[in-house]
């Protein structure tokens, strides 16, 4: 059953040990980094003085009361007391907007007074509106005193604060994500747009050059021309082709065929293909390489060793890349180092990111910042782990550590972008 406590409280003053404690929660609410430390802070705070076994806190949805945070402390915590949270009570002080002082009893006379529940339920408003209650719970009495209730009512405006400043900082933080996310769909427009105009506008110029009628080219020179538009071509078609992977990327699926590769002979034709395509760069493949075999896609590997050594040749020319090959107990771990200027500390961890690009004033250096953020993906789906390490003046190392199995072949796997 239940029966109403007082319906009024005379004013009354707190007491020195209440008083400190009131001073006590402000400052620890005020450093609070979040609203359950806070809470949690205030209940160890205020339960010397102010004895209760459990605490919720209700917030008004749109259409229902749900408790946000809640603890059980002392006899709370017995098993019996833990499906008492007050939620009669919340609803009461959320239908009047009023305090509520009740005693909720057993239906059946029972001899155990902690069975006889004394419930203290405080309206939090939030610039007029009432947005939800706070509940205390004590087991068996005594009843709440005046002195108690204050404390109370004050430990309520302060949780409304905090309610406050907890949606604040998440709306602030919103709308920063929202201010980065436009930021960032800009810069990829500009950049994407950049990058595609520019071979394009190589095409255009020199097949509209050949095409014309007034001039007739000689032989040498027309190849020329061809030469740059089959460049471009190829330019062009990368760009496509690292925005397609990209997307399949974001999408959460990459078809990946995993099959067994011998890894030093997969390592030698990716030297001989890059020699091909980059001559302002001397490629030094480690000596009498071990006969490792490891399950991998051939293909969407040689994009990773591709992309390292086009970006070494974009960022370090005329430098020296190493490549070497260590046996390890359970996977085997490949570095692939180059003398060049090398990366500042403070891009490294932005450096698998999709759409970053290591800062250079040489603005020669075409890119859209998606050939690192593949190769991660692309490792991770080896379930391996790839990383740089870098100092100014003495080039830049990529590790590469993949594991020699793989549970099964020839299926999808999720390549979303992690946190990381």
């Amino acid at each position: 059953m239940e029966q109403a406590e007082a319906e009024s409280i005379p004013p009354s003053t707190l007491r020195p040990e209440e008083l400190e404690a009131v001073y006590a929660i402000s400052r620890a609410v005020a450093l609070a980094e979040n609203i359950d430390s806070a809470l949690d802070e205030i209940i160890r705070l205020a339960r010397p003085v102010f004895i209760f076994d459990n605490m919720v806190l209700y917030l008004r949805g749109k259409d229902t009361v749900e408790p946000a945070y809640a603890r059980a402390i002392g006899r709370g915590r017995y098993k019996e007391a833990e499906l008492s949270w007050g939620e009669t009570t919340a609803h009461e002080v959320l239908h009047t907007g009023k305090l509520s002082s009740r005693i909720e009893e057993s239906s059946e006379k029972v001899a155990d007074r902690t069975r006889v529940r004394h419930l203290l339920g405080l309206p939090l408003f939030l610039e007029s509106q009432l947005e939800g209650a706070l509940v205390f719970i004590r087991f068996g009495g005594p009843p709440y005193t005046p002195d108690q209730v204050r404390l109370a009512e004050f430990i309520a405006g302060l949780v409304a604060q905090l309610i406050g400043h907890d949606r604040l900082v998440k709306r602030i933080a919103h709308l920063e994500a929202e201010r980065k996310l436009n930021q960032l769909q800009e810069d990829f427009i500009a950049t994407i747009s950049h990058e595609l105009l520019t071979p394009l506008g190589f095409i255009k110029g020199y097949a509209t050059t050949l095409l014309r009628d007034d001039i007739t080219w000689d032989e040498e020179t027309r190849r020329e021309f061809l030469t740059i538009i089959d460049e471009e071509s190829d330019r062009l078609r990368e760009l496509i082709e690292n925005l397609m992977d990209s997307s399949r990327l974001q999408a959460g699926t990459l078809k990946m065929s995993f099959q067994p590769l011998r890894l030093d002979a997969f390592l030698r034709d990716i030297v001989l293909r890059a020699l091909s395509l980059h001559d302002n760069i001397r490629i030094e493949l480690q000596k009498e390489l071990p006969e490792l075999r490891i399950v991998a896609d051939a293909t969407r590997l040689a994009q990773v060793f591709d992309n390292l050594l086009t970006n070494a040749s974009k960022y370090a020319p005329q430098s020296t890349v190493t490549i070497s090959v260590r046996e390890e107990p359970q996977a085997v771990h490949i570095c692939v180092s180059d003398n060049g200027p090398g990366i500042a500390p403070q891009h490294l961890g932005s450096l698998f990111k999709r759409f970053f690009r290591v800062p250079t004033p040489d603005r020669n250096i075409r890119g859209t910042g998606l050939g690192l953020f593949i190769c991660r993906q692309i490792v991770q789906a080896h379930r391996g782990e790839i990383w740089a390490e870098s100092q100014l003046g003495h080039g830049t190392t990529f590790h590469i550590r993949l594991p020699y199995s793989q549970p099964k072949l020839d299926h999808d796997l999720s390549l979303r972008e992690s946190s990381s």
